[in-house]
């Protein structure tokens, strides 16, 4: 088992990444509860809920199943999972368990954040993708003007990352979690990048994925650490995703997934980073691994004029002028800001690009 330490300002959280330890919550739990309240998804619950309620056997446990896919982190469920834990009598000495990939860890981790105020919250990823929403302490639900627009700051106690989990991903979710790990080599570790563009991202070994996911981990937590509020340096994570929630606002919630909106958003930041700084960069690798892994990549026939309204809000977005993080060089990010003009010109050369090739 590999257990990372991460220190926020509230507190310091380990994440432990390893094989079945779904089934070893009694001695990862370093807390006595007075009530544990278990939010995962209708798929993650078919597969691995069982084995974690006989794990905790012997405690005062509730559990709630929400629908699976990004249209349930919105306002009703939010709303919906508070009543449950007001008719389950959770109180402040309770813990929500959030088991499931990012949309469960992102709607539990606001429901604890709010009820009462604030309880405690364990993290328990079951995708890829998750390995970067479950580290860091951001918790939010989605807008239908944009995504994680409502939501805080709220480290969880502990992560808890069991690989066998990942064994049962559908191809469109290792995609979706890959896209990640490739952002974060992009932004900070070139030797990382280099390695993530030489796999087969469906044929990996146990090992191969924990390491990957460690490498990943790291590099989040590093700049996390340095930046928890996301005032500077934190926001080089958001490699790509200016036009990716774009993308998922004008699709609608769950038309593709979070990481395959993020992989077409790092190609579009990566090929105006070119233009902006006169310099070749590897697109044309990351192009090539895109294609050979299936990620979609296209505009998917949406107006670049309504693309651009929706990158305005963008939380990086001040006084209504749009914040990309773009790459100087691998491992160089830098944030910048752009007109209007500059990014329907970039949208519009980047959508014939994906045509013409």
């Amino acid at each position: 088992m590999n257990e990372l330490s991460i220190k926020t300002s509230t507190h310091s959280y380990f994440v432990y990444i390893g094989d079945n330890l779904r089934f070893q919550l009694q001695d990862l739990i370093q807390q006595d509860y007075s009530s544990i309240l278990i939010i995962t998804d209708d798929k993650v619950a078919s597969l691995y809920l069982d084995d974690v309620l006989s794990a905790l056997k012997g405690q005062r446990v509730f559990h709630s199943i929400i629908k699976s896919g990004e249209a349930s982190k919105d306002i009703r469920q939010f709303y919906h999972l508070q009543t449950e834990a007001m008719n389950y009598h959770l109180d402040r000495k309770s813990l929500i368990i959030a088991l499931g990939g990012g949309v469960v860890g992102d709607l539990a981790g606001f429901v604890a954040s709010t009820f009462m105020r604030g309880i405690d919250f364990i993290q328990m990823p079951t995708t890829i993708l998750a390995h970067d929403s479950s580290v860091g302490g951001k918790v939010a639900i989605n807008h239908e003007l944009g995504k994680n627009m409502i939501g805080s700051f709220y480290p969880p106690k502990a992560v808890i990352y069991d690989v066998n989990t990942l064994s049962s991903l559908p191809e469109h979710e290792v995609r979706s979690g890959y896209a990640e790990l490739v952002k974060e080599a992009f932004i900070a570790d070139e030797s990382f990048l280099k390695r993530l563009l030489n796999v087969d991202i469906y044929s990996l070994s146990n090992n191969q994925l924990r390491d990957h996911l460690c490498n990943g981990i790291k590099i989040k937590a590093e700049i996390v650490e340095q930046d928890e509020k996301e005032s500077n340096i934190r926001k080089f994570l958001n490699f790509g995703h200016t036009l990716a929630h774009a993308l998922e606002t004008k699709l609608g919630y769950g038309k593709i997934t979070h990481g395959e909106a993020v992989a077409i958003g790092m190609l579009f930041a990566l090929r105006l980073s070119e233009q902006t700084y006169n310099k070749a960069l590897p697109s044309k690798s990351l192009y090539s691994w895109l294609k050979n892994n299936n990620y979609p990549l296209s505009l998917y026939g949406l107006k670049n004029s309504e693309l651009l309204e929706v990158m305005k809000l963008d939380k990086k977005a001040e006084n209504q002028n749009i914040q990309m993080v773009l790459l100087n060089n691998v491992a160089d990010p830098k944030t910048i800001e752009l007109s209007d003009r500059e990014v329907l010109t970039a949208l519009a050369m980047f959508e014939k690009e994906l045509k013409d090739i």
